[in-house]
């Protein structure tokens, strides 16, 4: 079994700050500019909700391309999540993954595509919430010097 802790301390407003005993850094967290009292300029929950289902992705990507030796040159990965009222609610309706692997030319694109599947269907964090995650991704192939 695995355990990560985080804390939380609030600070002002609608402003906390968030860290952990393992970690240096600490992060400002606020309610977003879109909700009455929003901050302005710092990370908010859905940041972090997002991030944290685009991080997974990548992660998985590389255990999983480390472990079927897929060679890549790159990867970067933009996420968007969409917030809808539902039933009164504000809900995250879907995130869009839209990761970008730039792998050389030995390399297969349909290859590579399904790897970005696998992680998809790995990573720990989409397995944890019930939102839909799209992914949208894109291959590039560049030329290798022989």
């Amino acid at each position: 079994m695995y355990t990560y802790e985080v804390n939380l301390k609030w600070s002002e407003n609608r402003k906390g700050i968030l860290s952990s005993p393992i970690l240096p850094q600490k992060i400002e967290v606020a309610t977003p500019p879109d909700f009455p009292k929003g901050m302005e300029g710092i990370w908010t929950p859905e940041h972090l909700f997002v991030a944290s289902i685009n991080s997974c992705l990548m992660t998985t990507f590389l255990s999983i391309a480390e472990n079927s030796k897929l060679e890549f040159i790159s990867y970067e990965s933009n996420a968007v999540c969409n917030v809808a009222i539902i039933e009164g609610k504000h809900t995250i309706t879907e995130v869009i993954l839209k990761p970008k692997v730039s792998i050389p030319d030995t390399q297969k694109v349909d290859r590579a595509m399904h790897i970005l599947e696998m992680s998809k269907r790995a990573c720990l964090i989409s397995n944890a919430v019930k939102t839909t995650i799209l992914i949208e991704p894109e291959i590039i192939l560049e030329k290798t010097l022989v």
